[in-house]
């Protein structure tokens, strides 16, 4: 943990230091088409079954290269028994290049159009019971829809494909809903609804209900409650923690 909050000083360092073009950093970064500059220091729990569990340690931010360029990056940390033993070590770096291919008003409606992909890098730490052994390209398209001033409706389509380690062909169906609420507070609802077409068509799905509040301009804070579904759930269920700043 002191190398990872070591590396939190030094990322928000480096994104004072990155040129940012979001001009209304009122959008919420929780909404990943969002044109807003932050950076989250998460940890999560996750019981995953059979009295395994899992600990992830992640910084995960994002900065406004453009109007139309956003680029996300992510790295995590996990410490697990599912081994047998406690282990912990890197797990992934993602880096993630967003673009706003087009936004506007259509039947009262806002509207955000954008592309994209992950690079996800694993750290090849699979014989330790952390991450999948697998280096991942997962182009995605996604669309952000302001049904009201204070709703967002982001249904979002991936497709992740290995190109080192073990073979992945997964599609992900993800649907969020955001909520703007008094005094700088907002609920959110992630449905994650991946196909694992490799196994049987597997659908390890999940569900986050995240409320948070920033208490200034900068600095605000949120916690998380998640829930796996289905007879092919990723985990039981998982509780969160984040604190958050903007750029």
């Amino acid at each position: 943990m002191p190398r990872l909050l070591c590396i939190f000083f030094v990322c928000i360092a480096l994104a004072c230091a990155l040129p940012t073009y979001a001009e209304e950093q009122e959008e919420n970064p929780s909404n990943p088409l969002a044109a807003a500059s932050n950076l989250d220091l998460r940890a999560k729990y996750l019981d995953l079954g059979d009295d395994f569990e899992r600990y992830i340690y992640s910084l995960e931010g994002s900065t406004m290269l453009s109007p139309k360029i956003k680029l996300k990056y992510e790295l995590h940390y996990w410490d697990t028994d599912v081994t047998g033993s406690s282990e912990n070590d890197w797990e992934s770096l993602v880096i993630k290049p967003i673009f706003f291919v087009s936004e506007g008003v259509k039947n009262d409606t806002k509207y955000r159009l954008a592309v994209g992909f992950d690079w996800i890098h694993d750290f090849d730490n699979e014989d330790k019971g952390i991450g999948g052994g697998s280096s991942i390209i997962a182009p995605f398209v996604g669309l952000a829809l302001g049904v009201s001033e204070q709703t967002i409706i982001i249904p979002l389509v991936q497709h992740f494909m290995s190109y080192d380690g073990n073979s992945v062909n997964e599609t992900g169906l993800r649907l969020i809903g955001m909520q703007q609420l008094p005094q700088q507070m907002w609920l959110k609802l992630d449905a994650k609804v991946p196909i694992d077409w490799q196994h049987d068509e597997e659908v390890p799905a999940s569900v986050e209900l995240q409320w948070g509040k920033m208490f200034n301009a900068r600095f605000g804070a949120y916690v998380d409650g998640l829930a796996g579904v289905g007879g092919d759930r990723p985990y039981d269920y998982g509780l969160g923690i984040g604190l958050r700043t903007m750029f």
